[in-house]
């Protein structure tokens, strides 16, 4: 084996993680990246990426209507991420909108409100339809109750995207909806920490932008994952990373998941970069 691959300096770059690191990255040029990608670990939020799957599949097939008006209800009440647990009790909108602020800013009462719309099973049966054969929805998000919330793999969640990227996601038109709103997406720390900045966001530069991602992150317990698109003027490629079994269970930016993740997706990047496209 090369000792200096990429893949061999991802695992260098991450060699003094206090946890476990699994990588799964495709150029869409024939080159992917795996590193203990069919490794099960909890999707924390990521999970919320399987369920606005399922909302645009009922949608594409005129199961619902994105457009019903939903309530944020006493049963669906939970801590954490998002802004409806510090809104009244009764707040109404659309479906789509609660499936928007599921992503965006990766809500928990939103998604339990579309898990009860939605059905578990239904989930979890268009996850296996589709190929993700490790991935599953155990419950509603309730902390107190449930240990668990979901399993993924990165190479199922990497799948995701793929597919999202190829727009082979249920039509183009709804493949590229989820696009926009994964683009949208607050938390993208593990993926962009160390990215140059002046590509992501260029409004006050007057330069155009050259960089976007589009992603979802989950953190549960000792997992912090993240993965998504990234973009850039050579094409995309498509990129995750999940850790766990670390030692600080604590939540904030500079957690050793965030520095080491953004080291690895800073080093695939460049590589990226240099090579105009592809990873090799």
């Amino acid at each position: 084996m090369d000792k200096l691959s990429l893949e061999a300096r991802l695992k260098a770059e991450v060699v003094s993680f206090s946890g476990k690191v699994s990588f799964y990255a495709n150029d869409f040029k024939g080159n992917i990246i795996s590193v203990n990608s069919n490794e099960r670990f909890e999707a924390g939020s990521c999970i919320k990426v399987f369920i606005l799957n399922e909302f645009f599949r009922q949608v594409h097939e005129n199961k619902i209507d994105p457009n019903q008006i939903l309530r944020y209800k006493k049963e669906n009440y939970i801590t954490g991420s998002g802004i409806l647990r510090a809104l009244d009790l009764g707040v109404e909108m659309t479906a789509k909108n609660f499936a928007k602020i599921m992503i965006i800013i990766s809500d928990n009462i939103a998604t339990n409100t579309l898990i009860d719309f939605l059905g578990i099973d239904n989930i979890n049966k268009t996850c296996k339809e589709l190929g993700f054969n490790s991935t599953e929805l155990h419950n509603k998000i309730n902390f107190e109750e449930f240990e668990k919330l979901g399993t993924t793999t990165p190479k199922d969640y990497g799948k995701f995207f793929e597919m999202l990227h190829k727009e082979e996601l249920w039509s183009k038109e709804i493949s590229r909806e989820m696009l926009e709103i994964f683009k949208d997406q607050h938390y993208n720390r593990m993926l962009t920490k160390n990215l140059p900045q002046y590509y992501l966001d260029s409004e006050d530069t007057g330069d155009e932008e050259l960089v976007y991602v589009a992603s979802k992150s989950g953190s549960m317990d000792a997992a912090r994952n993240d993965g998504g698109i990234i973009h850039t003027p050579y094409g995309s490629y498509v990129l995750v990373i999940f850790t766990k079994n670390f030692k600080d269970p604590l939540y904030y930016n500079e957690h050793e998941s965030y520095i080491f993740g953004s080291r690895a997706s800073r080093l695939i990047f460049d590589q990226y970069l240099a090579l105009r496209g592809t990873f090799v």
